[in-house]
């Protein structure tokens, strides 16, 4: 018996023993290819031996110092890093530990921002249905799937909830990319004007849509749109790059692509590439110098704010990234994930999309490609695939609610940026054979 409290209670995961390059192995000595980095997260496998000597040297000076009396060396220089490669205006950069913390400091940064400035009426935020923006509750009352919002929905702050920028389900036939993309913007500023523009503080989305929403690729001059939309009233934009950044869709950030740039942006997961947990929330100029010349403190702070040790392992991946040229590789192979992709799904009887940019992808699945109707959420085919993926010797990343925070599913894959085309290959083999058998299982043909 397990004494561990794990996310799952019927069943105990496998107990890992090593890893090597893009695989994991357990201690009966299986080999699985880690087609999703766990969440998205090792971007550099499970053995960089330059991460792990940075994280021992660290170790070796000096392990923690509370950020209340000291910053570090490791911490300043990652910061720096971070800027120097960060959107227009982004100045100023808070370490955490996680995901979750990083959108809580983004939110709270901004209400505190309102309150610096004399607008203390704007408490709204505004978001996407669909989205994912973290577990803890100020981060989950923003998100936008229904599913894990439900249980907690009496405990969660008030938000609003716009349609997310979905092309495959909520495009239209008669419209262009770009008109359907000015349609999906307009959301917002309806929703700004109904709440009143005087009582919205900022819109949250997440630059490629992940976990919960299958990497879904804004439309182009989508957030071309929402940004003119923001800066017409006044409102905050927050990027979650939480997933989709650091590089996991061909640039460091997301919204290079997009040509925009946001007010604040939160990052973790390929940050430190799972060898150390930490995240960070970016913010523009003003309003960092807001609380500097009003109150001097941000209300706000965890223990383990700018852990040495975190911000060193950090700063080696991306130091790592830089100087083997990771994310060429990250476009390339993309490309030929891409195409393997479509080479076994393309012509799927129940595949409807496949979607996503660099080494960040998705695959919808669908009871029927000509009227997209989902798959009946009685038949859990996510979880169905992901335990036939792992005997198969494949982790991947199903999740379900996709269409509408209850219905769909689909799989996202991002593997590390040091897989070669080889590897992408064997994930999908093994990937085909996992669907194939468990749609088997289920009963479709």
């Amino acid at each position: 018996m397990t004494h561990v409290f794990h996310r799952h209670l019927k069943v105990d995961p496998p107990t890992v023993a090593s890893g090597d390059g893009i695989y994991l192995i357990d201690t009966n000595g299986k080999r699985y290819l880690d087609g999703s980095g766990g969440a998205a997260v090792s971007c550099l496998g499970h053995s960089d031996a330059d991460v792990i000597a940075a994280i021992k040297a660290q170790a070796d000076k000096v392990c923690f110092a509370h950020t209340s009396f000291l910053t570090s060396e490791p911490a300043e220089k990652l910061a720096d890093l971070l800027i120097s490669k960060a959107p227009a205006e982004i100045s100023s950069v808070y370490f955490v530990s996680g995901g979750s913390e990083a959108v809580e400091a983004a939110l709270k940064l901004t209400r505190q921002y309102f309150l610096e400035i004399g607008q203390p009426s704007r408490t709204r935020f505004i978001a996407r249905l669909q989205s994912y923006h973290g577990n803890t509750l100020g981060a989950l009352g923003v998100g936008g799937n229904a599913a894990r919002r439900e249980p907690f929905r009496k405990l969660l702050a008030k938000s609003s909830h716009i349609s997310p920028c979905y092309a495959y389900r909520l495009q239209n036939d008669d419209e262009s990319e770009e008109e359907y993309a000015i349609r999906a913007a307009n959301e917002l500023e309806t929703e700004i004007l109904r709440l009143g523009p005087e009582n919205v503080a900022a819109f949250i989305a997440e630059t490629v849509g992940g976990a919960t929403a299958g990497v879904i690729p804004p439309a182009r001059g989508y957030f071309k749109r929402i940004r003119e939309i923001c800066d017409q009233y006044g409102v905050l934009l927050i990027l979650d790059e939480v997933m989709c950044g650091m590089g996991r869709t061909g640039t460091t950030f997301a919204c290079e692509e997009d040509g925009i740039a946001p007010d604040i942006v939160t990052i973790a997961k390929g940050l430190g590439a799972g060898y150390q947990p930490i995240g960070a929330t970016l913010a523009v100029g003003k309003i960092h110098d807001a609380i500097r010349d009003g109150s001097g403190f941000f209300q706000h702070g965890h223990t383990y704010l700018g852990h040495p040790i975190a911000c060193a392992a950090a700063l080696a991946v991306q130091n790592k990234i830089d100087s083997y040229d990771l994310l060429q590789n990250v476009n390339a192979m993309g490309d030929e994930l891409d195409r393997q992709l479509l080479d076994r799904f393309g012509n799927h009887s129940n595949v409807g999309d496949i979607r996503g940019r660099g080494l960040f992808r998705g695959i919808e699945l669908v009871a029927d490609r000509a009227t997209k109707e989902t798959l009946d959420p009685a038949f859990k085919t996510h979880a169905v695939i992901k335990q036939q993926a792992m005997e198969q010797g494949l982790i991947c990343y199903p999740s379900g609610g996709t269409a509408d925070g209850k219905r769909g599913d689909h799989i996202l894959l991002a593997p590390p940026f040091i897989i070669s085309a080889d590897q992408i290959s064997e994930l999908v083999d093994k990937l085909g054979k996992a669907i194939d058998i468990s749609l088997s299982q289920i009963g479709l043909p």
